[in-house]
C-alpha cells in the first residue's frame, strides 16, 4: 500500500469519525447513510453524490443524495433503478469510473429533468456476498477525472454504509 492510499483511507476514516461524533447515539440508519454520501461528495470534490440501498431483487429501497437542489430532486419521477452504467455494479460488484457516462456503451440516457452529469465513479455496497446498494459521485468541481485516492475514500466510506445496511436497515 502506498503512502497516498493510506492517506486517502485515513482521511476518509477521520472525516467519518468526526462526523459520527456529532450525531446522536440513537439515530435512524438514514442519518448514517446521508452522512456517508455527504462525506463522499465533500472528500472527492464532487458536484453530486448519491447512495442507493436495494433489496434482493435490485429494487431501490432507500435513496440519499448530496449536492442536488431539492426542487430538481422533486421534479424527478423517482430514484434511479441502477440500469445502464450503474447496473454493472450489481452484476460484478467492481468499482466503475466513466470519463463521460452519457457516452458509455451501456448508457441509454438520463430521465427527463435529470441534471447533466459527465464524470462518474461508483462502488457497490456489499452485505455478505450480495450487492445491496451503491454509492457514486459525479463531476468533480475542479473538472478533473476521479482518481485512485477518490476510489479508496469511497471504498472506505462504503464499508461503513454496508455495515449500516446489514445491521440496521434490513
Amino acid at each position: 500500500m502506498t503512502t497516498t492510499s493510506t492517506d486517502a483511507e485515513a482521511r476518509a476514516l477521520r472525516a467519518l469519525s468526526a462526523a459520527l461524533r456529532d450525531l446522536p447515539a440513537q439515530r435512524a440508519p438514514d442519518a448514517d447513510l446521508q452522512l456517508v454520501v455527504d462525506l463522499a461528495r465533500e472528500l472527492t470534490g464532487a458536484r453530486y453524490g448519491a447512495l442507493a440501498v436495494t433489496d434482493r431483487h435490485d429494487r431501490t429501497q432507500g435513496f440519499f443524495v448530496a449536492g442536488l437542489d431539492p426542487s430538481i430532486l422533486r421534479a424527478l419521477k423517482g430514484p434511479p433503478q441502477g440500469h445502464g452504467p450503474l447496473g454493472s455494479l450489481r452484476e460484478d460488484g467492481r468499482p466503475v469510473r466513466y470519463e463521460n457516462v452519457e457516452m458509455s456503451r451501456k448508457s441509454f440516457g438520463f430521465p427527463p429533468r435529470h441534471p447533466h452529469m459527465e464524470k462518474l465513479m461508483g462502488i457497490a455496497l456489499w452485505v455478505g456476498t450480495d450487492v445491496r446498494g451503491s454509492i457514486y459521485v459525479t463531476d468533480r468541481e475542479d473538472g478533473t477525472q476521479f482518481d485512485d485516492d477518490d476510489e479508496r475514500m469511497l471504498l472506505t466510506l462504503g464499508q461503513h454504509a454496508s455495515a449500516v445496511i446489514e445491521h440496521r436497515w434490513f
